[in-house]
C-alpha cells in the first residue's frame, strides 16, 4: 500500500537528519580549525617572549631594562625591574628553566635596603605587584618575604600631613622627598590600593589597607563630579584644575576605582558608586565622534574648550568598561567598549608600519574630505613604546564577548610587532616614528614582558588559567585574587 505522504516525510527527515550531520561536521571541524590555530599563535608570542628574554639575559641581566639596539641596559630603580614584573609571565607561560633562574636572583641579588630613592608609585605597581601576584601563583614563600620586605620600606612614603603620599622614599634610611613642583600625578596617589590591600589581606596587618584607602579617601573629599585633573598638591590634597582627560597622569586612577570594588568581592559598594560616576562624566565630557567615519574616541577637556587628542594609554578604558559589564554595572557600558576598541584597533590598522602612534587629534570637524585623526610631530606623539593597553582590551572583551574578531586584531598587532620592532640580538626596541622610516628608540622597556605579550599570550588561552571572575589585574598586569 504505497503512500506517497509518507515517503515524503521520510524525505523529508532524512534531508533534515543530513542536514543536521553536516552542520555538525562543519562546527566540530571549524572549532578544531580555531583551537589548532589559537594554540599555534600563543606558542609564537611565547617564542617572541623568549627572544626578548634571550636579549634582557645576555645584556641587561638583574637591571631595570634592556637597551636591545645597543646592547645595554638601563638603571632607573635598581631593582631588577624587567625580571620581576616578568616573573608572573614565565609562570603562565610555562617556562620553567627561565623563571628557576629568576627566582635564584630574586633569592640572592635582591637587595631592597639600598640607600636609593625610588618612586613609589613604579616601585608599587611593578616590583611589589610583581611579587605579590607571583607569590599566589606559585605559593613560594620566598616572593611574599620580599613583598613584606618592600612594602614596610615602601610605608614612611605614607607619613605626609596630607593624605597624599610623598612620591619618593630612601629605601635603607626611610627618608621622604617631596614632589619640586608640589604636586603629583593623581594616577600615582590613586594606583596604589590594589596592591597594599593585596598584602593586608596576606599578612593580617591593616597598616598597608589603612594607608592607601586614606590616600584614595582624600582624593574623593576633594572631588566635585566624577572627572579628575591630571595633578594633586601634596601638601593640601587640593586638584590642581586644568585640562581633564584619561590619558596619562589620571589613567588608572579611574581603573583602580571598579579594580578595588571587584577586589573586595564586591562588598564595598562606594567604589562602584565612584567608578559609576566616573563613567558618566566620561561619557558626558569627554566623548567625541571622528569626521568622516564617525569613530567614537575620548578627548581632552580645557574648561569649555573639547580639545579632540587621545594618547595610547586611553586605550586601556574598554577593559575596564568590559570588565565592569561582566560584573553587572550598565548593559550600556559595553557598546561603549566595543566602539572604543574599534577606534584603538583602526590606530593600529591605519599606520604604514602596522604600530600605534603615542597619540593622536581626531578630525571632529564637519569636513569630511580629511582623515579620521592625525598623526603630528609634537614630541612623542609619533613613536610607539610597545604598549600594552590596546591588546589588554582586545583579551578583556574577547573573554566578555567570545567575539573572534579580538583575537585576529591581537594577532594583526602581534604581526606588526614582529616585523618592526624585532631585534635580531635579542629584545623588541620601541620605534621613533610609525609612519616610517621607524628608527630605532633603543629601548625595551619592562611592561612589554609584564604586559604586552602577557596580555596577547591570554588573548590566545580559551581556557584562561586566570578567569576574570576570580583575579583582578593590577595596572602593570600583575594578577591578584578576587577575595
Amino acid at each position: 500500500n504505497f503512500n506517497p505522504t509518507s515517503k515524503k516525510r521520510c524525505l523529508l527527515v532524512n534531508s533534515l537528519l543530513v542536514v543536521c550531520v553536516l552542520a555538525i561536521l562543519y562546527i566540530w571541524n571549524h572549532s578544531e580549525s580555531s583551537t589548532t590555530t589559537a594554540a599555534i599563535r600563543r606558542q609564537a608570542i611565547v617564542k617572541a617572549f623568549k627572544h626578548a628574554w634571550k636579549g634582557y639575559r645576555k645584556y641587561a641581566w638583574g637591571k631595570d631594562e634592556l637597551k636591545p639596539v645597543s646592547g645595554t641596559s638601563d638603571e632607573s630603580l635598581g631593582l631588577g625591574t624587567t625580571l620581576i614584573d616578568s616573573l608572573d609571565t614565565l609562570w603562565l607561560m610555562g617556562l620553567e628553566e627561565e623563571f628557576a633562574e629568576a627566582r635564584q636572583w630574586v633569592a640572592e641579588k635582591l637587595v631592597l635596603n639600598q640607600s636609593r630613592f625610588v618612586n613609589l608609585f613604579d616601585v608599587t605597581i611593578r616590583i611589589l605587584g610583581g611579587l605579590l601576584s607571583t607569590y599566589h601563583l606559585t605559593g613560594d614563600s620566598l616572593f611574599l618575604e620580599k613583598a613584606v620586605e618592600l612594602g614596610n620600606r615602601l610605608i614612611p612614603c605614607f607619613s605626609a600631613s596630607s593624605t597624599v603620599p610623598f612620591p619618593e622614599v630612601n629605601l635603607a634610611t626611610a627618608q621622604v622627598v617631596a614632589p619640586t613642583s608640589g604636586c603629583s600625578p593623581v594616577s600615582e596617589v590613586g594606583s596604589l590600593q590594589l596592591e597594599f590591600r593585596d598584602l593586608s589581606l596576606i599578612t593580617g596587618d591593616p597598616r598597608y589597607r589603612q594607608a592607601v584607602d586614606a590616600a584614595m579617601q582624600g582624593l574623593q573629599s576633594h572631588l566635585q563630579g566624577g572627572l579628575v585633573p591630571r595633578l594633586v598638591t601634596q601638601a593640601t590634597g587640593d586638584f590642581v584644575h586644568g585640562a581633564y582627560s584619561i590619558g596619562a597622569g589620571v589613567d588608572s586612577y579611574y581603573e583602580y576605582l571598579l579594580k578595588q570594588y571587584l577586589q573586595t568581592g564586591k562588598t564595598e559598594r562606594k567604589f562602584l558608586g565612584w567608578y559609576e560616576e566616573a563613567v558618566t562624566s566620561i561619557s558626558r565630557e569627554l566623548l567625541g565622534y571622528s569626521v568622516p567615519s564617525h569613530l567614537v574616541f575620548l578627548g581632552t577637556r580645557n574648561g569649555t574648550d573639547f580639545i579632540p587628542y587621545m594618547e595610547h594609554v586611553t586605550c586601556f578604558f574598554p577593559a575596564v568598561l568590559a570588565l565592569g559589564y561582566l560584573h553587572g554595572c550598565r548593559q550600556a557600558h559595553l557598546p561603549l567598549a566595543r566602539e572604543l576598541m574599534h577606534t584603538c584597533y583602526l590606530l593600529y590598522k591605519r599606520s604604514p608600519t602596522g604600530l600605534a602612534p603615542e597619540a593622536v587629534y581626531f578630525n571632529n570637524r564637519r569636513v569630511s574630505t580629511q582623515a579620521d585623526f592625525e598623526i603630528k610631530d609634537v614630541g612623542v606623539d609619533m613613536q610607539n613604546f610597545l604598549r600594552p593597553e590596546t591588546v589588554e582590551s582586545l583579551f578583556v572583551l574577547y573573554q566578555v564577548t567570545r567575539d573572534s574578531r579580538y583575537m585576529q586584531w591581537g594577532w594583526d598587532i602581534f604581526q606588526a610587532f614582529e616585523k618592526v620592532t624585532f631585534v635580531t640580538s635579542g629584545g623588541y626596541s620601541s620605534i621613533l616614528d610609525v609612519r616610517g622610516p621607524p628608527g630605532y628608540k633603543d629601548r625595551m622597556e619592562s611592561f612589554f614582558m609584564a604586559e604586552t605579550l602577557k596580555y596577547l599570550f591570554l588573548l590566545f588561552s580559551d581556557d584562561t588559567p586566570l578567569p576574570l571572575d576570580k583575579w583582578v589585574f593590577n595596572t602593570q598586569a600583575h594578577p591578584l585574587p578576587i577575595q
